[in-house]
């Protein structure tokens, strides 16, 4: 069932035609991911969907009754309000519904017209239905579960939200859409601000999730977990792909190579016509100058096919100017805190020539800062380096400090390479889509994406042998991110790398460390490799303490304590069972009362009624404590493992 219909949709921002003739439709159920480089319109597609944009020309066309969640990039709380507060507000409609019910039983308990009571009764009962289908009865489960599955811990419900970060305040958003269970879901660019377990929980729920998801997002790798479809966006029109990216992407070169050879086959047909069409007519008779004007009119009736075009893309490779020796780095004991928060603590690795190393962990577990420590731009609270020979290291910061806003991007990158001549440094500025008047533009003015690819410009001029990335991959369109990939496969010195990027981490990487504030385990491979090593701990049968070869005595004693320990977590599940099923038991209970007091004979006696409320209200107040006792359960569960 169709519930979206896009067609010839335009936009125009002053002389800038973004959306020329975009069209597109979506179907009840589908996972659209919406993708082309930066610019190209995406988010402003986006918008307009939302009604927050007007188009300029072309129409869209929504399904009767479809209920729309946009997520905005830049969300305020209320002022004053609470986390828990932001999330209660979605369920204000329920709230209202519950006050209805609770003012129709008290109407219902003094009524005495049976004609009355009869009336009263059926729209209690409609009431009640709408109430539970609304999620009354377990919004609060609801409000834990989407909190809790985006990082927000049991100590921050009650934090102001307004004092959140910006990182926070965008989960906050994104909580909130999810929570309202619209029947079109559009986000842009939903898993920035995300960890990697955060991530995985959006994934889950979306791949699950009942209505109808467009998306935009940078990150591959949920684009592959997550959709369905592919829409790309190219040079102003829209065109869609069945299947999730990695199905998008050689699909999108086969479809460009036939139009290609398609192209080239007309303009050779139209070369051979116009050279017959000459050629009759330089025998200047009367038959042959009819030929010639035979052909010129069968030839002007053939449509003309455009040339394929595709977005200009970023073309670059890394080169180092020397050798390492076998031994890049070795990093011993480094500790790291700010104040009371200790960040991480006894991280101790080495790297040598070749690796390819990414780094990962949890936000705000130190993973710039260890890098920052690395480069020497601040000093770690413990521990020591040594480096191996010669090293030269390139440093790639996401944040961009080191460029000066008020240098030209031709400035920033000659005053950093001045022996190059001005013909040399636009070259290696052109290979990152800086070209003609572009190289004069402020480095203040420029977007995140074209200070990054500044930044790219100068580390591949370094020629350093050992490459420190902190999110190479943030501000990078799609296209940028394969090419950055293509570089550093062919890169013949050392990385380490920070990144969220799990698609950008599985073509790069031949090893992964995972920190935390005890220090760094690793991991060989890459990060399929990685979870795939999880999986298999998570499921190894084998006992641990057998295989690190400890004596029987030893052994034994381990035995009966991971045996304890299983039956305690069993418990734990058992009774988060029986609490499911209390409240299941109870929620039956309090729908069958509501029917019963539903009925208007139960109030022709006015005692019946009253015992009626009585014990509606006696199920209620079991029901809350039930609900108390499930999520305690749950909490001491969720603390065990």
């Amino acid at each position: 069932m169709i519930i979206l219909t896009v067609q010839n949709l335009q936009k125009a921002f002053g002389g800038n035609e973004v959306l020329k003739d975009v069209s597109f439709t979506l179907q009840d159920g589908q996972r659209m991911g919406l993708v082309g480089v930066n610019g190209c319109g995406k988010s402003t597609l986006l918008k307009i969907l939302a009604g927050k944009e007007h188009e300029d020309g072309g129409s869209v066309s929504l399904m009767k009754g479809i209920r729309i969640g946009y997520m905005e990039q830049q969300y305020a709380a209320r002022p004053g309000s609470t986390v828990f507060a932001e999330m209660e507000a979605v369920f204000a409609p329920v709230f209202a519904m519950e006050e209805k019910l609770r003012a129709l039983e008290a109407q219902m308990a003094d009524v005495q017209d049976e004609v009355e009571l009869a009336r009263l009764g059926d729209q209690y009962a409609r009431l009640s239905d709408a109430f539970e289908k609304a999620d009354g009865y377990g919004w609060r489960s609801a409000v834990q579960g989407v909190l809790s599955g985006l990082g927000f811990t049991k100590e921050q419900y009650d934090q102001e939200a307004a004092f959140l970060s910006g990182g926070e305040m965008t989960r906050l958003c994104l909580a909130k859409l999810l929570l309202q269970k619209p029947d079109l879901l559009l986000l842009d660019e939903p898993t920035n601000h995300l960890d990697l377990s955060a991530l995985e929980w959006l994934e889950n729920y979306l791949s699950s999730y009942k209505g109808a998801v467009i998306v935009v997002s940078h990150d591959r790798y949920f684009l592959d977990r997550v959709c369905t479809h592919i829409t790309e966006l190219l040079l102003g029109t829209a065109e869609t792909y069945t299947g999730n990216y990695s199905a998008y992407m050689p699909e999108r070169a086969q479809r460009f190579e036939i139009r290609m050879r398609a192209w080239e086959q007309q303009q050779k047909m139209i070369q051979r016509e116009l050279a017959i069409i000459e050629k009759y007519r330089s025998f200047n008779r009367e038959k042959s100058i009819k030929a010639a004007e035979s052909r010129e009119k069968r030839l002007e009736k053939v449509e003309r096919l455009e040339r394929p075009e595709d977005e200009k893309q970023v073309r670059f490779r890394f080169e180092a100017k020397r050798r390492t020796g076998d031994d890049v780095l070795s990093v011993r004991d480094y500790a790291m805190r700010f104040g009371e928060r200790e960040l991480f603590s006894h991280v101790n690795f080495s790297l040598r020539a070749g690796d390819r190393v990414a780094l990962i962990g949890p936000n705000g577990i130190g993973k710039t800062t260890l890098l920052r420590c690395i480069v020497g731009e601040i000093a770690p609270e413990h521990g020591a380096i040594r480096w191996g020979a010669n090293v030269d290291t390139g440093y790639y910061d996401q944040q961009q400090k080191t460029l000066h806003p008020d240098k030209t991007v031709l400035d920033e990158v000659w005053d950093a390479f001045p022996r190059l001549e001005q013909n040399e440094v636009r070259g290696a500025l052109g290979l990152f889509l800086f070209t003609g008047e572009d190289v004069f533009m402020p480095i203040r003015t420029l977007s995140g994406g074209e200070k990054g690819r500044v930044a790219l410009t100068k580390l591949m001029l370094h020629k350093d042998n050992f490459l420190l990335l902190d999110e190479p991959t943030n501000h990078l369109d799609m296209d940028s991110r394969e090419v950055l990939e293509d570089a550093l496969d062919s890169f013949s010195g050392t990385i380490l790398a920070v990144s969220h990027d799990r698609y950008f981490i599985n073509r790069f990487a031949n090893r992964v460390l995972v920190l935390d504030k005890n220090g760094v385990t690793e991991y060989l491979g890459n990060y399929d490799d990685y979870m795939a090593k999880l999986e298999a701990q998570r499921n190894q049968s084998d006992d641990p303490a057998r295989a690190a070869g400890m004596t029987q005595t030893a052994f034994d004693k381990e035995k009966r304590k991971q045996r304890l320990a299983k039956e305690q977590k069993k418990a734990l599940r058992d009774a988060v069972a029986a609490a499911e099923e209390r409240v299941a038991k109870l929620e039956e209970a309090v729908a069958k009362q509501e029917e019963k007091m539903a009925l208007p004979e139960i109030y022709a006696v006015p005692e019946q009624a009253a015992q009626a409320a009585r014990e509606y209200q006696r199920l209620k107040d079991e029901l809350t404590q039930a609900y108390a006792d499930w999520e305690a359960a749950e909490e001491a569960n969720r603390t065990d493992e």
